[in-house]
């Protein structure tokens, strides 16, 4: 019988969590959807989602989670015997092992990347032929994406507080500072075009932020309602398992409510933050 792990505290719950939350979805897809989206109205619909639907589906899987002690699908199974529940956990349970195969890719592409700049000066990074000669080689691609599954074992491997919270104490706070110098310095760049109009960093700050109304119709409104829900499970990391999963190592001295505020806030920041760092350089 041994004693299960748990998190340290709400510290080390909340930056695991939010690691777990934080990454393509954020960084990726919402400043694309904001952008093609016109910016404020989008942003406007998703914070109202993530602060009602967003903020109860995580609640209810975390306490799911805290409730039981155990994974997506003895969580699910406690409730009963019925088919159903078990189908729902063996699904939550399903969904992060599809996500690890493109997720390693990618994380292999970064560790790829990080090496570079550290032993050169990162001109050759910038070409546009270098990415494309990396992911179609025979070997580099996969070294890499082996090399990034082997730290996330490791970190794994080392179990909750000394593994994943240790790590997300360290990792998550630099995600912070690097996203944020990287979005003042978006709002600081200019352009002159051919035409000997300059272009600035704050102009493109307008287009994010500012709402964009013409041409928005009921279908128009539909779509970015369903967009910013959908980036709203990929974001939060709803329905996946994974919040179930961390809720049942958070000790019972927690408060759940202030947590999950935090979790939101913190997510929702650095998808905000992703948008100052993208649009307006663009």
């Amino acid at each position: 019988h041994n004693k299960r792990s748990t998190f340290s505290g709400k510290l080390g719950f909340v930056l695991s969590a939010a690691g777990a939350s934080v990454g393509l979805g954020n960084i990726w897809r919402f400043p694309y959807l904001a952008a093609k989206y016109g910016g404020g109205i989008f942003l406007l619909i998703y914070i109202i989602l993530a602060l009602t639907f967003g903020y109860t589906m995580i609640m209810a899987e975390t306490t799911l989670g805290r409730m039981t002690r155990k994974s997506p699908v003895g969580a699910y199974a406690s409730f009963g015997k019925s088919k159903w529940l078990s189908f729902g956990g063996w699904i939550n349970a399903i969904i992060p092992v599809l996500i690890v195969p493109y997720y390693s890719v990618i994380g292999g592409w970064i560790m790829k990347y990080f090496c570079e700049y550290v032993v050169s000066d990162g001109s050759a990074l910038m070409e546009d032929s270098y990415f494309i000669s990396f992911i179609t080689s025979k070997a580099a691609p996969i070294v890499f994406m082996l090399l990034f599954l082997a730290l996330t074992a490791w970190i794994v491997y080392r179990g909750v507080e000394k593994g994943i919270e240790k790590f997300s104490r360290f990792i998550m706070p630099g995600l912070i500072l690097l996203i944020l110098g990287i979005a003042v310095f978006s709002l600081t760049l200019s352009h002159e075009d051919a035409n000997g109009t300059v272009r600035t960093g704050l102009q493109g700050l307008k287009v994010y932020l500012l709402p964009d109304v013409s041409g928005l119709t009921v279908k128009r409104f539909l779509e970015i309602l369903l967009d910013a829900m959908s980036q709203l499970f990929f974001s939060l990391s709803v329905s996946m398992g994974i919040m179930v999963t961390y809720g049942s190592y958070v000790k019972d001295d927690v408060d759940l409510n202030k947590s999950i505020n935090q979790i939101e806030i913190f997510d929702t920041g650095v998808a905000f933050l992703a948008g100052m760092m993208i649009i307006p350089a663009v």
